[in-house]
């Protein structure tokens, strides 16, 4: 499990990245000279930078090899990192945010595909363990570390940690991963490639331009439209070309579609929290950005507490059980974090957020593994970067939602502060939207993914045939 622990270095780097930076956000406001609500702009733009080049990222691994495209895309989120660290204004903030994520779009998929390919279905849950409980220890330290560097230092610093990480990763990657370069590869579905990332990009602009200062109210939904209507070009293209870079016939595998459509919903609501925690706490309740670190820590230890129990849970009372129960525990916690007050008790938020934590990473450990459970190896590539532009889309409509829901509840009040109540609203209406996640989860087979979970409540059934589910 060498090259899990390797690799975890890369999902570390990013995941560290995410952490501090969301605990960062009022300072880097401050400083910049703009509202920490207009910050989410940060994010979105990494996200998007994700969801526009991981379709690419499959592709460019088997065209030049997995082990030297994962190396060239360390060096350039480190790049990256190191312009955020020196940006003077939003806007160069939102470009090198951009840089950053193309290199974060190969680095974690390229990374994930090389895992697949050198692990047995049978010890992949316990494979994607060694993968991200490392990775678990950057959202688990990065939340006081961001709120030490900001509080003490600057909120540069955030970024510049990346350095000796980002060289390390680099090292081990070149010295102990052997590179893999398939002997045939199609040609590049380059209009596939272009009319996705248009339809991404304008649709998430649309969703960060809505209830904007200073944008123009037809600005926003002029750019859904559009990107709605370059999607539909995207998906009529996908489904003509012989190689297309988004193959949506992935999605008649009914693991790998309702672990995508139930996992969309489930990761919006999810997405939303690592961007409104922070705010709320600091702006709402008036905390140091340290004391912020301290308290939103217990989510990543709640989530690392669980990758020891994951393996046992699913084989337990595998995929569907797991996840229906999970998804509905995960949204009634996300709720219970809007009902906390400025007087309540220190103890109390721990433990929501502990728990909260907990159930949240089993749900992504189940989903992570159940999208890949039937999906043949030779189309494992398409598979993945499918998979990870579609998360990284849920996520930044998260932030989006979030932010948009503060603009309206502001606005409501006429106020020109956030107050508590704000937040309320907020996680109370992404509560909504991560319970709908359970009508996916519902369609499942019992015995669904029971080649990677060990879960069969027909032994006698094989699981090639309990493990398609229903189309």
């Amino acid at each position: 499990m060498l090259v899990a622990l390797i690799i975890s270095c890369a999902l570390f780097m990013e995941n560290l990245d995410a952490t501090v930076l969301a605990t960062a956000l009022p300072a880097m406001g401050t400083s910049l000279g703009v509202s920490p609500i207009h910050l989410s702009l940060a994010i979105t733009a990494y996200i998007l930078s994700l969801a526009v080049f991981i379709p690419i990222s499959g592709w460019v691994a088997d065209r030049f090899g997995s082990s030297r495209v994962f190396r060239a895309a360390i060096v350039l989120f480190t790049l990256g990192s190191i312009a955020c660290g020196l940006s003077q204004s939003l806007p160069q903030l939102a470009v090198a945010r951009l840089l950053q994520g193309v290199g974060g779009a190969m680095m974690v998929p390229v990374g994930r595909l090389v895992l697949l390919r050198t692990v047995p279905k049978d010890q992949l849950v316990r494979a994607m363990n060694y993968l991200t409980t490392p990775a678990m220890v950057g959202p688990l330290i990065g939340p006081p570390i961001g709120g030490l560097l900001t509080t003490y230092l600057s909120w540069r610093w955030i970024f510049f940690i990346n350095i000796p990480i980002g060289l390390l990763g680099l090292y081990l990657s070149w010295r102990y991963i052997a590179d893999h370069r398939e002997e045939s590869v199609a040609k590049l579905d380059g209009w596939g490639f272009v009319s996705s990332g248009v339809a991404l990009a304008a649709l998430m602009a649309g969703f960060e331009s809505i209830g904007r200062d200073g944008v123009d109210w037809r600005v926003a939904p002029a750019l859904l439209l559009f990107g709605l209507l370059v999607g539909i070009v995207a998906v009529r293209h996908s489904r003509r070309h012989p190689h297309p870079l988004i193959d949506l016939d992935l999605l008649k595998t009914a693991t790998f579609r309702i672990s995508v459509l139930g996992g969309s919903l489930f990761r919006i609501c999810m997405g939303a929290i690592p961007f409104l925690l922070p705010l709320m706490l600091q702006v709402g309740f008036g905390m140091t950005a340290f004391i912020s670190g301290l308290l939103t820590f217990a989510t990543a230890a709640g989530a690392l507490v669980m990758k020891m129990t994951a393996g046992p849970i699913l084989r337990r009372y595998g995929f569907r059980q797991a996840l229906v129960i999970n998804s509905v525990l995960s949204a009634l916690l996300t709720g219970a974090i809007g009902l906390f007050r400025p007087d309540t008790p220190v103890a109390l938020i721990l433990v929501v957020l502990l728990v909260g934590g907990f159930f949240r990473s089993l749900q992504f450990t189940g989903l992570n593994t159940l999208a890949f459970a039937d999906v043949p190896a030779a189309r494992m590539s398409a598979a993945t970067s499918l998979s990870s532009m579609v998360q990284q889309v849920s996520l930044g409509m998260g932030v989006a939602a979030g932010a948009l829901l503060l603009h309206v509840t502001l606005a409501a009040h006429g106020g020109d502060a956030l107050q508590p109540h704000d937040f309320m609203v907020a996680f109370l209406t992404i509560m909504a939207i991560g319970l709908t996640s359970v009508f996916h989860f519902v369609r499942l087979d019992p015995d669904a993914g029971a080649e990677v979970s060990g879960h069969h409540t027909h032994p006698l059934k094989p699981a090639t045939e309990s493990a398609a589910g229903d189309d």
